[in-house]
């Protein structure tokens, strides 16, 4: 099986540890991903933003850099629900049909993290160890759009030593929500003011979620109020094997 990492562009900017975290845990459990060099931005920005005719040729690139690949893993429940369901959108929007049906092709092949794990490799113990007090925020794309459901808390109880403690109102939303934390700024920071209350309420010494932009977020929060409570995401800490007293 040919698998390729689409590492996002949030990550291969900000938060390159992330896509080695996926390339060390996929590889030690025997599966030899692939980084396509021609990768670029899924385009969600400017969908969300209104600008699809602008992104027929993000999704074009996405799609030449990506075919030929039994499977496309990303460590991001929001890019993963963008790819598989605003590129079909794009690509209509396009006329081009044979774009359309590249596009038709590739979606179904698209997987975050976590769905790779547990639907494609069927591994729920990934062989981590991480001796730490953790809560798990699920993100809004990865819960309403991408639909990864339990799959995260699952392999997260699953791993040595980690200690998995409820995050109250997990599902209500963080605030970042890409640009909408640019246009309305006193919201974004209202909202996720709220979330990392409810985080330090819990006790964890981490928190956990599937989206470094949530984490970007409310990991600038909560070193603002010198919470003592660190952000990593699942892929990091799925990689990790760390002493378990």
């Amino acid at each position: 099986m040919r698998v390729a990492l689409m590492v996002t562009c949030l990550n291969d900017a900000l938060f390159p540890g992330t896509g080695k975290a996926v390339v060390s845990l996929l590889r030690r459990l025997g599966v030899d991903v692939e980084f396509p060099q021609a990768q670029t931005c899924c385009g969600q920005p400017m969908v969300n933003t209104g600008y699809l005719d602008e992104a027929v040729p993000v999704v074009r690139t996405f799609v030449e850099a990506f075919e030929g690949y039994d499977a496309v893993v990303t460590p991001s429940g929001s890019c993963a629900g963008s790819v598989r369901h605003q590129h079909r959108l794009v690509a209509s929007r396009s006329r081009d049909q044979a774009l359309g049906r590249a596009v038709a092709q590739l979606t179904p092949r698209v997987h975050e993290l976590s769905e790779f794990l547990l639907d494609v490799l069927e591994v729920e113990d990934v062989g981590a160890s991480f001796p730490h007090t953790v809560t798990y925020h699920p993100t809004c794309h990865s819960l309403r759009m991408t639909g990864v459901g339990d799959r995260p808390t699952r392999l997260l109880r699953a791993v040595r030593g980690l200690d998995l403690v409820d995050l109250p109102l997990a599902t209500e939303c963080c605030g970042f929500g890409g640009t909408f934390s640019v246009k309305n700024p006193d919201v974004s920071v209202a909202m996720g003011t709220d979330k990392v209350r409810h985080v330090v309420e819990t006790g964890a010494e981490v928190l956990v979620a599937g989206d470094n932009s949530c984490l970007m977020h409310l990991g600038g929060l909560l070193d603002r109020q010198r919470s003592g409570v660190r952000v990593m995401h699942l892929a990091e800490v799925l990689a990790a094997q760390e002493a378990v007293p």
